[in-house]
């Protein structure tokens, strides 16, 4: 019994230690334009828990405005449908704590944006349960013309360790998915995106 194709396990550990300080965002935040500038590939973010901290954190990288093109904060989940284009009846059926939805933000950004790679967020930050999750479910996304990447994480800490660690998970799939070869990074097909729940 494997895990099936663009499936990972969910990401778990120490929220409050130091690789999730504000350094290593800045560091992961310059590796993901030095990358993406090397490739020549821009970005755009959807945003829902992080409320523009990963925008912030892109942005407080000089030069960030070479690969950079905007961000969505769609923190309502009607604004996932409105205004990225998530699925509003998948959204009524799930709720925004959801892989696809993830997956059709960093979508929908992406495409009204214009942009060669989309990251989205969405989840709980707490201090309590939503949607009938727990603090700590999130799901981030990455979307490129060659793959898309998505990864569940179980975080813990408080609001804004929830927060910033979401922020650093995201990034670093990005780098993932830019940096590494299709074999290496678990892409999710997109065949396999619409299924029935």
């Amino acid at each position: 019994a494997g895990m099936q194709a663009g499936e990972r396990p969910a990401a778990t550990g120490p929220v409050g230690d130091q690789s999730f300080g504000e350094d290593h965002c800045e560091r992961s935040a310059s590796d993901l334009l030095r990358v993406a500038e090397g490739h020549a590939v821009t970005l755009a973010i959807a945003e829902s828990l992080t409320g523009g901290q990963v925008s912030s954190t892109l942005v407080g990288v000089p030069g960030a405005s070479r690969v950079l093109l905007g961000a969505v904060v769609a923190y309502a989940t009607r604004i996932k449908a409105q205004v990225l284009g998530v699925d509003a009846a998948h959204l009524e059926r799930t709720g925004p704590v959801d892989r696809d939805v993830a997956l059709q933000m960093a979508r929908g950004v992406r495409r009204l944006l214009g942009a060669d790679l989309g990251l989205a967020t969405t989840g709980v930050a707490g201090p309590g349960p939503a949607d009938g999750h727990p603090a700590g479910t999130v799901h981030i996304a990455v979307v490129a013309p060659w793959g898309e990447v998505h990864r569940e994480l179980r975080l813990g800490g408080d609001r804004s360790q929830i927060r910033c660690g979401t922020v650093l998970n995201v990034i670093e799939l990005a780098v993932g998915l830019l940096s590494k070869e299709a074999d290496d990074v678990n892409l999710v097909a997109p065949q396999y995106l619409q299924t029935a729940d």
